[in-house]
């Protein structure tokens, strides 16, 4: 499969999916620290059977848990699909029934209207709960030992998205959900708090200015803030035979600020011009103003324009906004912090919604605009110092992971743990790094006998 050129890029390389469930001890070169204790739980798009969509998209394929399990030095790793009820009736039939998004133009005449989830964007430890997350369906739980699948958390009543934020300081989840109501593609968009104690405290459904793909949002102490930028939504658009999201920078791009205690007919809409984020690093509050670090496009990648055509070849770079909630104007002021290419960027988690001063990034060290990350980078952003540690040519990065030394370590001082992929090799290595000395290179690798495909994000659980 691998080699095969003719195949959909998204199902080639490291793309491709590793369909065995597996159970390993990995050795260990280095040494991995003995307070570091716990697991490092990573999820992505592994598709059961070969896509039924010739325009499959990599962001459609059923979840694939990968854990790394540390104690005492050692890692065990263990994989597991999510079995959604998408893979449970595909399993069942021994093919694939559903298309792209669920697209009802590709899906199986029997599998209309039947529930399409992948639970393979994010996977979060709530309440001690692990959840595997995505952008159209509740949150999945698994047993964080076994990686059993154990169903969706009901609670939730729909959709969620698949970055919610957890406040360090009220233990709460905030989250938020896109596309919601009777009619799929929606501009309907749902605000949400689950209590420290997992139950679902808050549900409130409002109208986006129009429907688009709102992947992750910003919380603060006090306010919320929903990102609603122009790769749109249109069902009209899919059903004859264009695709589902496009980039339509005419539509502009805004910022929904509200209150977290605030009613969603409060929102204020502030305006910047055409661009995407799909990930931001944080965001906080100061004198008046709300300050968010994001990764920004000047279009998004991965997707087509609206007529179908090929969309631009373009890459983020860290930006900071800065929403003057005191001031008349709706403009968002905006300014550089990094001149490098770079996503998925992590904080220290005990400083989400504050003010942080560390902030890590999977990075393109040669600037080329692409989505493949060769490195790993820390910046300071008191300081502007940053370090840089850049794999050898061809190895590629995941999301790096900030895990504190200890419950009151200072801000950013601990470790980083990144799933790396081997192109020479063709197989995975788990690196873990001092957190503020990313350039001395990893302090540990736990080699994988195998590959695991690129994927999206992961999140460190002391177990």
């Amino acid at each position: 499969m691998d080699g095969d050129a003719r195949i959909n890029p998204y199902l080639t390389g490291n793309f491709a999916p590793v369909r065995s469930e597996d159970d390993f001890d990995l050795p260990v070169v280095g040494e991995i620290p003995r307070e570091l204790r716990g697991a490092l739980f990573r999820i992505g798009p592994n598709p059961q059977f070969e896509p039924r969509d010739p325009n499959h998209h990599w962001f459609s394929g059923d979840g694939m848990v990968h854990g790394f399990y540390v104690e005492d030095g050692k890692v065990r790793y263990r994989n597991r699909y999510v079995r959604t009820p998408k893979w449970q009736a595909e399993n069942a039939a021994g093919r694939s029934l559903f298309g792209s998004f669920g697209n009802p133009m590709t899906t199986d005449p029997s599998a209309l209207g039947q529930d399409s989830g992948v639970a393979n964007t994010n996977i979060v430890w709530h309440a001690g709960r692990l959840m595997a997350l995505e952008e159209g369906h509740m949150p999945t739980q698994m047993d964080p030992g076994t990686l059993e699948t154990i169903g969706y958390a009901e609670a939730y009543r729909g959709r969620t998205t698949a970055h919610p934020k957890l406040d360090p300081v009220s233990g709460e989840m905030v989250w938020f959900a896109y596309g919601v109501g009777d009619m799929p593609l929606s501009a309907g968009m749902s605000y949400g708090v689950t209590g420290a104690d997992g139950k679902v405290v808050r549900r409130d459904d409002f109208q986006a200015p129009f429907a688009c793909m709102v992947h992750d949002f910003m919380v603060t102490q006090n306010h919320v803030l929903f990102p609603i930028l122009p790769l749109t939504a249109s069902l009209e658009r899919a059903m004859s035979g264009k695709p589902a999201f496009a980039w339509e920078p005419e539509k502009g791009a805004y910022v929904g600020v509200m209150r977290r205690d605030g009613d969603v007919g409060s929102i204020r809409w502030f305006n910047t011009e055409a661009c995407y984020v799909f990930h931001p690093l944080n965001a906080w509050e100061e004198e008046g103003r709300i300050v968010a670090d994001v990764m920004r496009y000047d279009a998004a990648p991965l997707f087509p324009n609206a007529d179908g055509s090929p969309g631009r070849k373009t890459a983020a770079r860290l930006v900071r906004w800065t929403f003057d909630l005191a001031g008349n104007s709706d403009a968002i002021k905006e300014e550089p912090l990094d001149d490098l290419d770079g996503e998925f960027p992590r904080v220290d988690p005990r400083v989400e919604t504050l003010r942080h001063r560390h902030g890590w990034y999977a990075a393109d060290p040669t600037n080329g605009k692409t989505i493949k990350q060769g490195a790993i980078a820390h910046l300071d952003l008191t300081t502007g110092a940053r370090q840089v540690y850049a794999l050898p040519d061809g190895d590629l990065t995941s999301e790096p992971v900030f895990t504190p030394r200890s419950a009151d370590a200072p801000e950013g001082d601990g470790w980083v743990t990144a799933v790396v992929w081997r192109a020479a090799e063709n197989r995975s290595d788990l690196l873990v790094f001092e957190a503020q000395d990313i350039a001395r290179g990893p302090v540990a690798t736990a080699a994988m006998p195998r590959r695991v495909p690129f994927g999206f994000h992961g999140n460190w659980v002391s177990l």
